[in-house]
């Protein structure tokens, strides 16, 4: 006689995928999502929205995310940079490191640093070095050139 686990194991057998006739599969993260087209701070006793395609970096300082534009202009955001680096454009946007969300648009060029690292300059001015890990490095690069 059968117990009830049995049963169910017989009627939801887990079939392969070379059973199935399903030769080859290749998991994939969607590289083409749209993003979040623009944020709402507040600035000077007003809401702004500020679009997306104006901002040249997002960076952390003392646990704020703040959004730096290309006309030099500052916005505290209430959002962690994870979560901007989730609703953002992953073609548009890269995580150079813990502190700093990048502009595809923003960057001017890219030279080796110590260590396998990667130095990456903007196009506007900024006052610490944007600086990619090794582990980070080659990925920046496919994400450079894939683009």
């Amino acid at each position: 006689m059968e117990t009830q686990s049995q049963q169910i194991q017989q009627t939801y057998k887990a079939y392969s995928f070379k059973e199935l006739g399903i030769q080859d599969v290749e998991l994939t993260k969607p590289t083409s999502r749209v993003g979040k087209k623009s944020f709402l701070v507040f600035k000077n006793n007003k809401y702004v929205t500020v679009p997306t395609d104006t901002i040249a970096f997002f960076y952390v300082k003392n646990e704020y995310s703040i959004i730096a534009c290309f006309d030099r202009q500052e916005y505290f955001v209430n959002y962690s940079l994870e979560y901007i680096q989730n609703v953002l454009s992953e073609l548009q946007f890269f995580r150079l490191n813990r502190q700093h969300l990048v502009n595809f648009n923003a960057v001017k060029e890219v030279e080796h640093y110590f260590a396998r690292k990667l130095l990456v300059k903007l196009i506007i001015p900024v006052t610490e070095k944007l600086v990619v890990s090794k582990e980070k490095a080659s990925s920046f690069l496919r994400w450079l050139e894939n683009r």
